[in-house]
């Protein structure tokens, strides 16, 4: 076993020992000689665990006395149970709280808890604004002119150079840029799909996945998942003879957080490629990891050409750009094809501006600033949340992204919730938007993307208080 897969096979098993209760606040972990010991790895392999654990705050440590589980607000709130959805696939249409709760997108005048996407606030807008008349003065024909096909070529260097930090081994010549990743997974549906066929999901699974195949003519299936280590193999394995594609967002998936162990990405991609099954991975999340790696992409172990990687800049820089790229393996042609018919060319200006605004380094820096603010943001909605919210909440433990996955004791439905809530302008994501079964109405997603103020925690004391009238 490779160093990386021991590394997060020992880090993943203790995480899931202390968000699971098995270890309790305060509970002291083994030394690191201990650790070495155990499981035969080396003093610097120990130590990265340790620091991986302290860098997600699940553990301290004190000098002269080792480490400990962290004694962090968490520790009141369990964490969700793995979702069971039903085995059977279903065409049924999208719940409309999807259109009404997405009606509200822009609205200034609302605290919006339901939008996963970075606040404005914690963006480099002025920078970007020079990236974009940089690009305007630099372009052939000052950006008025068709991109390539293929998209803007030193976008997809950068891209491809990126890739490296998670196994990827992208060439510019292997990406295709894209409106954005909901445009991105679209084109790989419509090369892959034909009505009738099955899509298996993650549940709760993010609703722009839901319409689209459901728009496409497809039955989704949805699948069992874990709040922490994401889509449950073996649910995966029975299913597979029902299976036409797969689409998955492995890493820090909307609306758990959840971030599937890199062992278990390796085996879907090898499952998939057995039975010939296409994965559209959406890795939108990839780069907002709180830890101190970048967790790998299921592309990283495809072989075959089989996975469809898909990414952008939304949620982490530009959600307006509408910025996106796929490296769509052996399904290339398909997906030129359909990027001329649906859209041409992708928009110049954005596309140069922002391979400008990474070939500088601004976006590394960005990242790094904007990593630490949401981690500490959830930290800060933990604490009002276990402070405010009604006796039984529950949270999952995202290890990165925008999202924070909040369920309430049965009683409560959220839907009610949403109604009392947009009254006091703050707007939420009931959890029945994430599935298109009979589930989740206890539940809610909120974005952890917005920037903290006492205002904020004021508006999370006050649905934790309606969520006590519900």
């Amino acid at each position: 076993m490779s160093k990386d897969f021991l590394y997060n096979e020992i880090a993943n098993g203790i995480v899931i020992q202390i968000t699971g209760g098995v270890l309790q606040p305060g509970d002291k972990l083994p030394s690191v000689r201990m650790l070495c010991k155990e499981h035969g790895i080396s003093m610097n392999t120990a130590k990265r665990v340790f620091l991986e654990l302290e860098a997600q705050s699940l553990i301290d440590s004190k000098p002269q006395s080792g480490y400990f589980v962290s004694r962090l607000p968490y520790q009141k709130l369990p964490l969700p149970e793995v979702s069971r959805p039903s085995s059977l696939a279903n065409s049924n249409e999208p719940n409309e709280l999807i259109s009404k709760v997405y009606g509200n997108m822009g609205n200034s005048g609302l605290t919006l808890f339901s939008i996963s996407a970075p606040s404005g606030e914690l963006l480099p807008l002025a920078k970007l604004k020079k990236e974009i008349v940089h690009a305007t003065r630099e372009l052939r024909e000052g950006g008025t002119a068709y991109e390539p096909l293929q998209g803007n070529v030193k976008l997809r260097r950068m891209i491809a150079v990126r890739s490296l930090a998670w196994g990827g081994n992208l060439h510019e010549n292997d990406l295709v840029t894209t409106g954005g990743a909901m445009n991105a997974v679209s084109l790989c549906l419509m090369a892959l799909v034909k009505p009738g066929d099955t899509v298996a999901v993650e549940s709760p699974c993010y609703p722009g996945i839901l319409q689209l195949a459901i728009s496409l003519g497809c039955k989704i299936l949805e699948l069992p998942t874990h709040p922490v280590t994401g889509l449950e193999i073996d649910a995966l394995k029975e299913a597979l003879p029902r299976i036409d594609i797969c689409l998955l967002v492995p890493n820090f998936n909307t609306p758990l957080g959840s971030c599937m162990p890199d062992e278990h990405k390796k085996e879907v991609v090898a499952l998939l490629a057995k039975h010939h099954i296409p994965l559209i991975e959406d890795d939108i999340y990839g780069d907002l990891y709180f830890g101190t790696q970048r967790p790998k992409c299921c592309k990283a172990f495809d072989k075959e050409g089989n996975v469809l990687w898909c990414g952008s800049v939304s949620k982490t820089l530009a959600p307006g750009y509408r910025v996106g790229w796929v490296a769509p393996g052996k399904h290339k042609e398909k997906l030129l094809k359909l990027k001329l018919i649906h859209s041409i060319s992708s928009p110049s200006i954005v596309q140069e501006a922002v391979a400008n605004f990474v070939t500088t380094g601004k976006y590394e820096n960005h990242l790094r600033q904007l990593r630490r603010t949401v981690e500490e943001n959830y930290q800060n909605y933990l604490r009002a949340i276990a402070q405010y919210f009604p006796e039984g909440t529950k949270t999952s433990r995202p290890q990165g992204g925008l999202s924070l996955w909040v369920e309430f004791n049965k009683g409560i439905d959220t839907a009610k919730l949403y109604d009392l809530a947009i009254k006091q302008g703050i707007c939420i994501a009931p959890g029945r938007m994430f599935t298109l079964q009979d589930q989740f109405e206890n539940c809610m997603r909120l974005c952890i993307g917005l920037r903290w103020s006492d205002e904020l925690r004021f508006k999370l004391k006050q649905l934790g208080n309606l969520a006590k009238m519900v």
